[in-house]
């Protein structure tokens, strides 16, 4: 029962996060991916951080160590040095005092010798990780900037992607008939057509129809009749005589071509 429920919850899941998927903006998505990775170089440049502090407080635990035995050393010399001085000049009670305080330096000595060699281990471990740490954030930044570069070419091929949908779509409407009751670009342009090319045929059938033809000779004789109107009236204004008399002889014309 438990499995059943389990493999339910997994099939609900990977389609709840399909729909998600399919349904979220690219745009915000791709947002969020980024913010998460400028988040997870932040922790990065923290942690790193912090190992690099290791690294330099035991650089300074192991110097100071080093100075404090140089010190050590040189006092040890010199309870030495100062005992020998005691012993020459034949004072026991001094030579004994220089002794134990040479003694004392050198045990100090052993001591400091032993916490410089744990404190190198240390500094050259803290130095590896502070060294590793620091090629991490370098690799790390230059895979967020990469990303950030690989943002804006994805920001313009999602605006592409955009503007041919919507283009695809406008041409999708002027060829598919929107509804039922609306007729497509390719159904308008064909009635067009076939409306004009109809008109056109009719005009070819009147034209060559007698009806046709008697048309045209009324038209010519309007036309003829206007320009005998023409010719008189620029008669009477002395304008042009030997046009009203070419006008006449073309009147005579067709009058005998016509009685012909």
């Amino acid at each position: 029962m438990f499995k059943l429920a389990s493999r339910w919850w997994k099939y609900l899941t990977a389609k709840l996060t399909g729909q998600f998927n399919e349904l979220a903006d690219p745009k915000v998505q791709l947002e969020q991916a980024i913010t998460e990775a400028q988040d997870n170089h932040r922790r990065l440049k923290e942690q790193a951080a912090s190992v690099i502090a290791h690294q330099k407080q035991t650089e300074m635990q192991l110097n100071r160590a080093l100075e404090d035995l140089e010190k050590v050393n040189k006092n040890a010399r010199q309870a030495v040095l100062m005992a020998e001085e005691a012993a020459n000049a034949g004072d026991e009670d001094k030579v004994t005092q220089y002794t134990g305080a040479a003694e004392s330096f050198a045990n100090r000595m052993i001591v400091l010798e032993e916490e410089v060699e744990g404190l190198k281990s240390l500094h050259l471990n803290a130095s590896e990780a502070a060294s590793k740490a620091k090629d991490a954030v370098r690799q790390n930044s230059m895979n967020l900037q990469a990303k950030l570069s690989e943002k804006q070419k994805l920001l313009g091929q999602l605006d592409q992607a955009k503007m041919q949908e919507t283009v695809n779509k406008a041409m999708d409407q002027l060829n598919e008939s929107v509804g039922t009751e609306s007729p497509s670009f390719n159904e308008i342009r064909d009635k067009i057509e076939a409306r004009h090319a109809k008109a056109k045929g009719n005009a070819e059938l009147s034209a060559d129809s007698v009806e046709g033809r008697m048309a045209e000779v009324e038209a010519a004789s309007r036309d003829l009749d206007a320009k005998v109107r023409l010719a008189e009236i620029k008669a009477q204004l002395g304008i042009d005589t030997g046009a009203a008399a070419a006008v006449e002889a073309e009147v005579e014309q067709g009058g005998t071509v016509a009685e012909g």
